[in-house]
């Protein structure tokens, strides 16, 4: 995920930036569906280091949808 926002962050365009975030979207849904498979097969005291990793994935994909509807609407905005 991080190496992709750091992609976007050197975008050339918002269409560009906003296919950037997508990737960084798709990336933390993965890794949030590996850590559920973890947290499946994992012992109990174990679980507690991927249920934060979860919630982290969470805050992070729940961040990077926020910032494309706004690049979107940007992007809306300069055309009409």
């Amino acid at each position: 995920m991080g190496a992709n926002y750091r992609a976007s962050q050197r975008a050339k365009s918002t269409a560009d930036f906003i296919n950037k975030l997508k990737i960084v979207e798709e990336e933390a849904d993965e890794s949030m569906y590996f850590l559920e498979l973890f947290m499946e097969i994992m012992k109990d005291k174990e679980i507690g280091k991927a249920q934060n990793l979860h919630r982290e994935a969470e805050e992070i994909l729940a961040i990077t949808v926020a910032s494309i509807n706004t690049a979107r609407r940007k992007q809306q905005n300069k055309k009409t």
